[in-house]
């Protein structure tokens, strides 16, 4: 049997430290008689007045909106343009916009949610992020509520904790649409 390692010894290792803290409490909550609890992560962000979440895997980041945007000519409207972000060019899209639903107001608060997509790169404006939520599989809800953010096609389910309801918005849905990939202005 291998040898527990006192945490002590681990205070000059803090990976390490933190794999044994881990460890002990996977081990502890299983002795209370059951697995770990099946735990949903995602991204909560805020367009108008509403708040989704987005599946934590499709976002790649959470960035500021940058000071320097290139228009593109000949785009969509809700194609803000294009930015240099630490070497990489991403096109920057309004949201709100491409849905229908007006333009976001550009605020302190306004972020850009870079979409972990192997070959569609995209940056989603959008009013506000709200950081990492967490629900168990038992809040989910399979039927999406609706929306005044015209986004229904793109809803997955939702989760509820008491009266907070959170649309889960597919951002893999939306770059990979129709809609999305039309770009050039008509």
């Amino acid at each position: 049997m291998a040898k527990t390692p006192q945490l002590a010894a681990l205070v000059e290792q803090p990976f390490e430290l933190l794999l044994e803290l881990e460890r002990r409490s996977r081990v502890a909550f299983a002795g209370k008689g059951g697995g770990m609890p099946e735990e949903w992560v995602g991204v909560g962000f805020r367009m108008g007045q509403e708040q989704f979440v987005a599946n934590r895997d499709q976002v790649r980041e959470v960035l500021m909106l940058p000071d320097a945007i290139t228009r593109v000519p000949g785009a969509q409207r809700w194609m803000l343009g294009i930015a240099n972000l630490r070497g990489h060019l991403l096109p920057l899209i309004d949201l709100k916009m491409l849905l229908g639903s007006g333009r976001t107001s550009l605020r302190r608060a306004t972020r850009v949610i870079s979409v972990n997509h192997r070959e569609i790169p995209a940056g989603l404006v959008v009013d506000e992020v709200q950081g990492f939520r967490r629900f168990m599989n038992s809040e989910f809800n399979e039927k999406a509520p609706q929306t005044a953010v015209r986004c229904d096609r793109y809803l997955n389910g939702a989760y509820q904790r008491g009266h907070d309801v959170w649309p889960i918005f597919g951002l893999y849905d939306l770059v990979e649409s129709s809609a999305f990939l039309q770009a050039a202005a008509d």
